[in-house]
């Protein structure tokens, strides 16, 4: 009931989604992320952690690319993403641990990681700044997962 009342009054124009509310949103939907934040030209989120849309690709399977940006000390817990999701992060600048439990690495401006997003997973800064690039691969669709 509270999830239809949330979605009532974004529908109204009213309230300020999370970022997780709209992921959350998108994976119950079955629709990647960015179809629903592709109209908004402005970074997304709050002091903390600020997410932009930068492409979205109209390919199968699907591919979103997005720029992060994530406060010193911030520790982000994403949800898992749809079934056969997959996420490639490079740090830009900063220092930023990433992955999925288990399966993190600190990365430094250039590096990158690769790792299957349909499972929780984290993003956590150090004492700087960090911005990154994020690309979403989606699973093809009319593929079985």
């Amino acid at each position: 009931a509270e999830a239809s009342s949330n979605l009532s009054r974004f529908e109204q124009g009213q309230g300020n989604p999370t970022l997780d509310t709209i992921w959350r949103l998108a994976v119950r939907l079955n629709v990647p992320f960015g179809n629903l934040v592709s109209p908004i030209s402005v970074p997304l989120g709050d002091e903390n952690v600020q997410v932009r849309l930068i492409d979205q690709g109209k390919d199968n399977p699907q591919v979103d690319a997005y720029w992060m940006s994530l406060a010193p000390h911030t520790l982000r817990q994403a949800e898992a993403h749809s079934a056969g999701t997959s996420e490639s992060i490079t740090v830009i600048s900063g220092q930023l641990s990433v992955g999925t439990p288990g399966n993190t690495k600190l990365l430094t401006a250039g590096q990158s990681h690769h790792f299957a997003a349909d499972q929780p997973h984290c993003y956590q800064t150090t004492h700087t700044r960090a911005t990154a690039q994020l690309t979403i691969v989606y699973a093809k669709a009319g593929a079985a997962v």
